[in-house]
């Protein structure tokens, strides 16, 4: 099953592909089954609930809507670095042992189609394609062979990334926190019309048309399972919570000359048998207030 969220006149509403014609209601609709968080939190079940009753809800023309992310407040967005060693390798880190985390929030996050802004205070916004994975229950010390049951779905993200500021402290917080630059999407797809854990997927970033990262997801070094578990080892993922994997080779700042984002480019995100998350650039305006 394939979902996307969606917003219409400020409405928001949820669609499912069907036989590649995409069919939503509206919250107030007759039959709306929620959002896909709420969705997501309830279970498989609730999923399945809900295809069922979008299959013949009235077509949706996604050009004509809005799309959100496609779960805009999760508990939790944890990101992984430096999970490909070519990745690691060309940014100067040696290879951890231990996967390298750290947390995005709700505010920096957009959806497929809306641009990713570049801020005033800084140039090197950078591109990093990565897989997401969605957890679907409560997940507390589960074991590698297991960690796959706890995932609901899989969707893209491009982790947007102020370099400079990344690297302004020995967190790299600031960095992967800029309002508008953590896209997300376009949809949601259930781990049942995937491989396991998107092994053996491809996943490439284009910029402007040209190929600038391009691995299969079995090149990460902790693979999801191995992520869940060891995530779950120390704190306790819920449904909803958001995994973003970790992006390949191939990232603008380790370029000779750097090749860093910029207003007017366009970004996007392909992992095969998933879909297409693509984004222009702009740059943001500041409204400042008069003195």
């Amino acid at each position: 099953m394939r979902f996307v969220s969606f917003k219409d006149n400020e409405v928001v509403g949820l669609a499912l592909e069907v036989d590649r014609t995409w069919r939503g209601l509206k919250d107030g609709d007759a039959g709306y089954p929620s959002d896909l968080l709420s969705l997501v939190r309830s279970g498989d079940q609730a999923l399945a609930q809900a295809a069922e009753a979008l299959k013949n809800a009235p077509a949706v023309n996604l050009d004509r809507v809005t799309l959100l992310p496609p779960i805009s407040n999760p508990e939790k967005i944890v990101c992984v670095g430096l999970n490909y060693t070519d990745h690691s390798a060309e940014s100067g880190f040696k290879q951890p042992d231990f996967p390298t985390i750290f947390g995005r929030f709700n505010s920096s996050l957009i959806a497929h189609g809306a641009p990713i802004l570049r801020p005033e205070v800084s140039v090197q916004l950078d591109y990093e394609g990565e897989l997401v994975a969605i957890i679907g229950k409560p997940a507390r010390d589960v074991s590698e062979s297991d960690a796959l049951d706890y995932v609901a779905g899989y969707s893209i993200f491009n982790d947007g990334s102020i370099r400079d500021y990344q690297f302004k402290a020995p967190q790299w917080t600031p960095g992967k926190n800029f309002d508008d630059t953590g896209a997300f999407g376009p949809w949601f797809v259930t781990a049942d019309e995937l491989p396991p854990g998107c092994e053996g997927l491809r996943l490439q970033t284009r910029l402007n048309g040209q190929v600038v990262q391009d691995a299969s997801i079995s090149d990460m070094v902790f693979s999801v399972a191995k992520l869940i578990s060891i995530l779950s080892g120390f704190m306790t993922l819920v449904p909803g919570d958001v995994i973003v994997t970790g992006t390949p080779s191939g990232v603008g700042l380790a370029r000779k000359p750097q090749l860093f984002m910029k207003d007017g480019d366009v970004c996007e995100v392909e992992i095969e048998r998933i879909g297409i998350l693509s984004n222009p650039i702009k740059d943001r305006s500041v409204k400042r207030a008069a003195a």
